[in-house]
């Protein structure tokens, strides 16, 4: 399994097609907000299994409150491998390359993936809040 930046149309379309797996279909996100208006301005990463098909993808982008990661998803057939870890270690790596230590990284987490986040030194923020019918916290941290 390898993790790599989404850089090419084909790739990109690889992790939509896990986004839409994932949040679309399993989760029932509507469409509309899983793809939004910052696809374009987003440096995206997709999780690719020996066969090169997408098991996981995940993305970041620069906001007005820091640096926002987000939209991490994995296969339900490739959970519990370590994709998610894989996937935020070296998301995390390519925000320090690309902008340097001591960002202010932050991010929306559904219940389930808190404790893979506070292995990255995310603690959570505030209370529980729900985001498109999903319990989620905010977490961040330094990069």
């Amino acid at each position: 399994m390898k993790v790599t930046k989404a850089d090419s149309e084909a790739l990109k379309e690889k992790a939509f097609a896990i986004r839409r797996e994932v949040f679309v279909v399993e989760q029932e996100v509507a469409t509309a907000d899983e793809f939004d208006e910052f696809e374009d301005i987003s440096t995206h990463f997709v999780a690719l299994d020996d066969a090169d098909n997408p098991i996981g993808a995940a993305r970041w982008r620069v906001t007005d409150k820091g640096i926002k990661l987000e939209r991490f998803a994995v296969k339900k057939s490739a959970r519990g491998q370590g994709v998610g870890a894989k996937l935020v270690g070296m998301v995390i790596k390519d925000i320090q390359d690309q902008k340097g230590k001591d960002q202010y990284l932050y991010l929306h987490a559904q219940l389930p993936a808190v404790a893979l986040y506070e292995k990255f030194g995310f603690e959570k923020k505030g209370d529980q809040f729900s985001e498109c019918d999903i319990l989620h916290y905010l977490m961040h941290r330094k990069s």
